[in-house]
């Protein structure tokens, strides 16, 4: 089983869920807070990889819920300028296991990963956040 740096916004309903899930499945945590790490441009783009900028996104975050903030209209190096102003908008949670890292939960995705126990999912997509807290934050 892996130990999973996993990295969350305090207080999240979908993050908590998604260690339930990680943990149900024998693996280990160790849990960091994403809004009090110091992200750099360079480190956080290794999460992404290849991926569209649209996904890199927290799609319950206010800002981009209202279209005030459209993910497909930002190139690479300005999205994670954004990111990196405001860790709100980037995708949760990020995970790394060793030199492998994966930004959001899609379950085949972490599946082939590190390996689930499909059964502890259950029925709601553990992938987005289902509140926004009192503060209005995502």
């Amino acid at each position: 089983m892996a130990t999973i740096v996993f990295w969350e916004k305090p207080g999240c309903q979908g993050n908590a869920r998604q260690k339930e899930i990680i943990r149900a499945s024998g693996h280990e945590l160790e849990v960091r807070d994403l809004l009090a790490e110091p992200w750099s441009e360079e480190r956080l783009a290794l999460f992404f990889g290849e991926r569209p900028v649209a996904e890199w996104f927290n799609p319950a975050h206010p800002k981009v819920k209202a279209g005030e903030v459209v993910p497909a209209s930002y190139g690479r190096s300005e999205a994670l300028s954004l990111m990196v102003a405001e860790p709100l908008f980037i995708v949760r949670p990020l995970m790394q296991v060793g030199d492998e890292r994966l930004a959001g939960f899609e379950v085949g995705q972490v599946h082939n990963w590190i390996g689930l126990a499909l059964d502890s999912v259950g029925e709601r997509d553990p992938r987005n956040c289902p509140c926004v807290t009192r503060s209005g934050q995502p």
